[in-house]
């Protein structure tokens, strides 16, 4: 008789749980919109700062917002340390967009008083798909927000005149993190930085690697040219090592349709940096006729703790070393003028310069040291068999308990794949 210990049960039951919960709106043959964070815990803003539910550090939430709606929470903050809270809102596959429509993220101390603030907006993509603002909470010589205790984050989403914006509630995930203070004086922001994009990287291959549907399962990149293909309507995440004193350039090709078919789309392709914390830094919006279209990013800083203290949301959103993310959608538009079927998509990324010594943190900053990369399928590990087993092997557990727990496991993800296909 084998005998399983309660951890064994404990991470059994939470593995189950995970794959359960992959199957998103693919339950019922939809690609997911959005992959949220597994394990996220799920609660609702308050209407109002006296029952705000509390956000802890480096944890991640689910949530929602209706139309004009305002939605309030509440963080834990010290006198040393810079905080930041991040909102991704994912609004249906079928929610109708204004060019206005957004949000508004913003840190508040207790006399209401805004520390950081936020918008995005769909812009001229005017159509459904994730976006994420970041607000801020940074310790300086004077202001208002220096002080330890509670504050308010703000959730607004803002729905612009006249538009025919959906009534339907949109989701949300929030991401609470903290910077810790440094024990070294750091030098200013990046001077006389490269302004100029260098040659993309050129390989007579370009190597294969899937996106994700979110900054929690998203395809690893690094310098290079790599390929994969975009969904009308779909956004694909990824993700690239960037370390201190290095610059990032990305340059995004879409190739032709699976047919030869007339037409143009003015605002086809949509794509957008993010840093670690999930603050927007450039964006570029593109057009598509049918024929191969390529849109880079503009250059940013090289990335220096300074950059923090110089001017404009390029230079102070290149502060950290970390994994810096790209959102890649292409507009539901292109579906109905040349088909639903997939296009090849070309992302050449180069990352320039050496990575260099960091600032000595006082306490943990994992999130802003730079990552290795690894694993043979570039993905972010949030999710996933592989996770999977990883927690199992975590639990101590034997052999021949391993194999029950490993066939259990098998038919569980066995049958939410036959849910997909069905």
């Amino acid at each position: 008789m084998v005998r399983v210990g309660r951890g064994t049960v404990v991470a059994l039951t939470a593995v189950l749980a995970q794959l359960a919960g992959q199957g998103g709106a693919g339950a019922a043959g939809e690609p997911e919109p959005y992959r949220f964070a597994s394990g996220a815990t799920v609660l609702q803003g308050a209407t109002g700062t006296t029952d705000a539910p509390r956000l802890t550090a480096d944890g991640t939430y689910r949530s929602s917002i209706e139309p004009g709606g305002r939605r309030y929470y509440r963080v834990t903050l010290d006198d040393a340390s810079d905080a930041y809270v991040s909102a991704v809102v994912v609004p249906g596959s079928t929610t109708p967009i204004g060019f206005r429509d957004g949000i508004s993220l913003s840190l508040q101390n207790e006399q209401g008083v805004s520390c950081g603030k936020e918008n995005a907006d769909f812009g001229a993509a005017a159509y459904p798909r994730p976006l994420a603002a970041a607000a801020e909470r940074t310790i300086k010589e004077t202001g208002n927000c220096r002080e330890a205790g509670s504050y308010f984050v703000v959730l607004e989403r803002r729905t612009g005149t006249g538009t025919a914006t959906g009534s339907q509630p949109w989701e949300v995930e929030l991401q609470h993190v903290v910077e810790p203070p440094v024990r070294d004086a750091t030098s200013g922001p990046a001077v006389n930085w490269q302004s100029a994009s260098p040659t993309p990287p050129q390989e007579d291959e370009p190597r294969p690697r899937p996106g994700g549907a979110g900054f929690n399962d998203a395809g690893t990149l690094d310098s290079g040219v790599w390929r994969d293909t975009l969904t009308p309507g779909r956004t694909r995440f990824y993700r690239v090592p960037v370390g201190w004193g290095q610059q990032i350039f990305v340059q995004a090709e879409l190739g032709g349709p699976p047919a030869a078919v007339r037409g143009r789309v003015s605002n086809a392709l949509a794509l957008r940096l993010y840093n670690p914390v999930r603050d927007g830094l450039d964006s570029v919006i593109a057009p598509y006729g049918g024929e191969p279209r390529t849109a880079a990013l503009d250059p940013l800083p090289p990335v220096r703790y300074g950059n923090r203290y110089g001017v404009g949301d390029e230079m102070t959103g290149m502060r950290f070393a970390g994994w810096y993310y790209l959102a890649v959608t292409l507009s539901p538009e292109v579906g109905e003028k040349f088909g639903d079927g997939e296009i090849g998509l070309t992302l050449r990324v180069d990352v320039e310069g050496d990575a260099e010594e960091g600032p000595a943190y006082e306490g943990e900053a994992d999130l802003f040291r730079l990552p290795a990369v690894g694993g043979n399928d570039g993905r972010s590990g949030d999710g996933g068999t592989d996770g999977a087993m990883r927690v199992l092997a975590a639990a101590g557990i034997g052999t021949g308990t391993l194999l029950v727990l490993w066939l259990a496991l098998w038919r569980a993800l066995a049958r939410r794949r036959s849910s997909h296909a069905g």
